[in-house]
């Protein structure tokens, strides 16, 4: 997606599981921009739930929180250098 102002963002999705009125996803952002999973999911039509920045009130009132999740996030450690992968199961 690109705006005129905006930088380029790229995210690859897919459907997990269609349930009675929500659809779980896994979003895996290319890029790195501020806010690009929830913009680009409102830009498809399926604001995320709970996202009070984006979302209109009843998607916002369907959740308690946002419901976005890092499942797996990889980083490098600051003093060994050492690859740390964390995982966390979403609670979704």
């Amino acid at each position: 997606m690109l705006s005129e102002t905006g930088k380029a963002a790229l995210t690859y999705f897919r459907v997990l599981e269609q349930r009675a009125s929500t659809t779980l996803m896994e979003l895996k952002p290319h890029t790195g921009r501020t806010h690009q999973l929830r913009v680009h999911m409102l830009a498809l039509g399926h604001p995320i739930l709970g996202d009070a920045f984006y979302a209109d009130g009843a998607t916002i009132n369907a959740s308690k929180r946002l419901n976005l999740h890092a499942q797996s996030l990889t980083i490098t450690h600051p003093y060994t250098q050492a690859e740390m992968t964390f995982f966390s199961q979403h609670p979704f």
